[in-house]
């Protein structure tokens, strides 16, 4: 069984890295929605409904647990997932809760109440739809007190990645963070909620400047996921190939793929 990775479109490649990096031997299946994104200019309900078909084929494909590599569908569909649509012998994972993990200095699990943390300014750059759900101020709110979030909508930041042009997407990080350093001018930390976003990780650092920690997702998922498949071990298997499919047009999510994690890959149609 390999374990499931899931984005609206191709951002997720950046956490299905981190954790082929830090796993090599663990088996993947990857699948994008690039048929329906981006995610981050619809309603709550599309995001939920989509989401949750394209994780129903990570099931066909014999995954017991699936990752959300899309902070969009993590913010405004997982506790829904969770609560209502999983079934009992599977998992779906977000990836908010090992970021704000890693920005509060928490362990893994650690349910004690919210306590005073040294960040006390977050700059929060996202897409529109997770901006709006502030799904991000409610899991941080679990763990820390006194902790001032100001979040930027990056409307088209997306877009621009997905049809690499690069140009276009590094003059609109430094447009998005100069419009945030006007409501906030001093951030301590920066998070970049949407897995998209690492690929410009240095464009964020650099207009934010080195006195800001930048944090992604990639690493920090994946280590988290290494964490969580050593206490659920029953969560993957070793005796399946994993693969990647698209609700787009293969050849056409293959080669922009390519383009974005400068690797070859080889997409199939879901």
């Amino acid at each position: 069984m390999p374990v499931g990775v899931f984005d609206s479109g191709l951002g997720g490649l950046t956490v299905y890295r981190g954790i082929q990096e830090r796993m090599p031997d663990l088996k993947l299946s990857y699948i994008g929605d690039n048929m329906h994104a981006p995610y981050g200019v619809r309603d709550a309900d599309d995001i939920y409904n989509l989401t949750c078909r394209s994780v129903e084929r990570l099931w066909d494909e014999g995954c017991n647990l699936a990752i959300l590599a899309c902070n969009t569908a993590t913010a405004v569909a997982c506790k829904r997932m969770q609560e209502e649509w999983v079934p009992k012998d599977k998992r779906v994972l977000g990836v908010f809760v090992p970021l704000i993990e890693a920005l509060t200095e928490r362990d893994w699990g650690d349910n004690s109440a919210p306590r005073e943390v040294a960040v006390k300014q977050v700059a929060l750059f996202a897409t529109p739809a997770t901006v709006a759900s502030r799904a991000f101020q409610r899991e941080l709110a679990f763990r820390a007190v006194g902790v001032d979030v100001e979040a930027q909508p990056c409307a088209g930041l997306v877009d621009a990645l997905e049809d690499n042009d690069l140009e276009l997407a590094e003059a609109m990080v430094r447009s998005h963070v100069t419009a945030l350093k006007r409501r906030m001018p001093n951030p301590q930390s920066a998070i970049l909620g949407c897995t998209h976003y690492p690929i410009l990780e240095h464009v964020f650092q650099s207009a934010l400047g080195d006195d800001v920690k930048v944090f992604s997702q990639a690493n920090i998922v994946a280590a988290s996921l290494e964490d969580y498949l050593k206490r659920h071990p029953d969560m993957v298997g070793t005796d399946t190939e994993g693969r990647f499919l698209t609700t787009g047009d293969p050849q056409a999510v293959s080669d922009a793929a390519t383009r974005f994690l400068s690797k070859s890959l080889r997409f199939e149609a879901a």
